[in-house]
């Protein structure tokens, strides 16, 4: 028996941050009774920089950077990130450990009036941080104005008053989280805009060669999350992509069946590629691999080109 008994949760400090993190802890302690659990609580760029679009400083690790070190440091033993924040490639040491079951993967639309999508007026203001969020928008309702929102869910919900907003964009996930579900106006389905890349799913991530840790937190693995999530990032893995393009994925299981949608866009929505691919479920990277392919071979290639050109 091994004599470890304690861990350390690295987090980032916001609401929903703390609110996966005490989740995951409740999580561990109800399955290992002998545990300690605490929360090491790390400040990462992503939530120092609140005036710029994630897109112009570096896009997804911005919010993991900093606790990835706290892991590696030791400082941390592992740590709970939201899955859409995490970049395709981790540092070597690290890995996604497990995922728990996943929460909706919808983005939700928060209108100052009630009002859905179709429904918004002509020109509205609508806030969202998102380059994937934005394309898609615009692709339904080019006449729409898109507005950089950053910011917690909190700030992000007193800016669409406070600033004039006629609607936001936040995922589903963070507001049911939160208890928040009854602010949203309507919900936009995957058929209408797909989501971010893992969205709705939490992440623990650890160090590959701590037994202990990998261990205590295998008791939380949600295989079909694991399966769905593995081919979205399989897809943005390929595609290389970040918080810099517009890219959008969903994975859906039937039997033994992955289905996955992904996209690109280019910016102003446009140009938007967007195509299914099934393939088997024991083999979820290939099928996200596969689906970038066809994407990329249907003029994806050419829009990503854009997109590193210009950076």
């Amino acid at each position: 028996m091994n004599e470890q008994t304690q861990l350390r949760i690295g987090t980032r400090g916001s609401a929903l941050a703390l609110w996966q993190a005490e989740w995951v802890k409740a999580q561990l302690l109800a399955a290992h009774e002998e545990l300690a659990v605490e929360l090491l609580v790390i400040k990462t760029t992503g939530d120092k920089i609140l005036d710029v679009p994630l897109a112009k400083v570096g896009g997804k690790g911005l919010f993991v950077k900093e606790i990835e070190e706290a892991l590696l440091d030791g400082k941390a033993d592992l740590a709970v990130h939201s899955v859409k924040d995490m970049p395709a490639e981790l540092p070597e040491g690290l890995h996604l450990a497990v995922m728990p079951p996943r929460e909706d993967p919808r983005d939700a639309l928060i209108s100052r009036n009630g009002a859905g999508l179709e429904a918004l007026p002509h020109g509205a203001r609508v806030g969202t941080s998102s380059l994937r969020r934005a394309a898609q928008l615009l692709h339904l309702r080019p006449d729409l104005r898109i507005e950089t929102l950053r910011g917690n869910v909190d700030t992000r919900l007193r800016k669409l008053e406070s600033e004039g907003f006629d609607a936001i964009v936040l995922a589903a996930a963070g507001l049911k989280r939160m208890e928040l579900s009854h602010v949203v106006s309507e919900y936009l389905e995957p058929e209408r805009m797909l989501p971010a890349v893992g969205q709705g799913a939490l992440g623990i991530e650890t160090r590959t060669g701590d037994t202990f840790t990998n261990e205590m937190v295998a008791s939380l693995v949600h295989p079909q999350t694991m399966t769905i999530v593995s081919a979205e990032r399989a897809f943005l893995k390929r595609l290389e992509g970040g918080c810099q393009v517009p890219i959008g994925a969903h994975a859906t299981m039937e039997g033994e069946t992955l289905i996955l949608t992904g996209m690109v866009a280019d910016l102003e929505g446009v140009r938007l590629i967007r195509k299914e691919l099934r393939g088997d479920a024991q083999q979820p990277e290939v099928v996200g691999e596969r689906l970038a392919e066809v994407i990329l071979e249907s003029g994806g290639a050419e829009i990503l080109a854009e997109f590193y050109d210009n950076q």
